[in-house]
């Protein structure tokens, strides 16, 4: 089997007894190179759903750690320490599939919602991002299943991408593997990954 995680000296389902050295996420600031992270749809965890990132050195960047019998309404994005970076509910009593992600563990003043495309005239558009004034802040448009996401800001830039993570070594990765790509410089990679968490939600049992 191709090795996912280069760098990574745990094995998947293990506990984590000893917490992995937190990377540092560059700001806009720091930074307008884009980030390039390997995303496995897998827990460290047995008997959990969930996501582990690393980074382009094979550093372990991301966890999501979600208990199959826990609260279906709540995910929660962890650093490679486990430590909270952002907490993602769905919004109660709203129509459709509607989502909203707050920072570390707060449950108030969101840092922005994610509502599902149910726009019939826009087939393309897989979900809308809105900010805490319900403007509209990107546009997500392509196919999760395929793993073919684009990332769109208001001036239609791009500014993440889901692709298809490239065979090595004459072996191709599944769907499981993909890599996740984001330009810091317009959008947060922990928010990126906050999108990437919500179409799994969205569409990760559909053929869009």
């Amino acid at each position: 089997m191709t090795k996912v995680f280069p760098n990574a000296s745990f094995t998947v389902g293990d506990a984590i007894s000893e917490k992995p050295p937190q990377l540092k996420l560059l700001s806009a600031a720091e930074t307008s190179e884009e980030a390039i992270l390997t995303v496995w749809k897998k827990s460290l965890l047995f008997n959990c759903n969930g996501f582990t990132v690393f980074d382009s050195k094979g550093d372990l960047v991301f966890r999501v750690d979600n208990y199959m019998k826990g609260n279906k309404g709540e995910i929660l994005l962890m650093d490679a320490g486990g430590n909270p970076l952002l907490t993602i509910r769905r919004k109660k009593m709203s129509l459709g599939d509607h989502w909203l992600v707050y920072d570390g563990e707060t449950t108030v003043n969101p840092r922005f919602s994610v509502k599902k495309s149910v726009n019939i005239l826009n087939n393309k558009c897989l979900a809308y991002v809105n900010n805490q004034r319900d403007n509209i802040m990107y546009e997500i448009e392509g196919s999760y299943s395929r793993r073919n996401c684009a990332v769109y800001d208001d001036k239609r830039r791009v500014v993440a991408e889901i692709k298809r993570k490239e065979a090595v070594g004459g072996v191709a990765f599944g769907t499981d593997v993909f890599r996740l790509i984001v330009c810091p410089e317009y959008i947060g990679i922990d928010s990126a990954m906050a999108l990437l968490i919500l179409l799994d939600q969205m569409y990760g049992s559909s053929k869009r």
